[in-house]
């Protein structure tokens, strides 16, 4: 069950929220509990990088481990091949 809290905003802003409020047809106290869940989900998934896929290193396996050698020539090699093609 949720639990009561007292936050104190400045005129302007209760007016902005009040006014939002009125708008979505909704009260106050729900604008405010949908944006600090919204700033909460958005905090959580502030995770570093690796932080979010450090689960899956070491996971997968396969492929060429060389794929990356010399792709600037191999690059060149496929254009060169698709404009003979031509």
């Amino acid at each position: 069950m949720a639990s009561p809290i007292t936050l104190r905003l400045d005129p302007e802003i209760r007016r902005k929220v009040a006014q939002i409020a009125r708008r979505k047809g909704t009260t106050t106290s729900k604008v405010l509990r949908e944006a600090i869940t919204t700033w909460v989900d958005r905090e959580e998934s502030a995770l570093s990088a690796y932080e979010q896929i450090k689960d899956l290193i070491g996971s997968v396996h396969g492929g060429d481990p060389h794929r990356s050698t010399d792709m600037g020539k191999k690059f060149t090699q496929l254009l060169k091949a698709r404009r003979n093609q031509s």
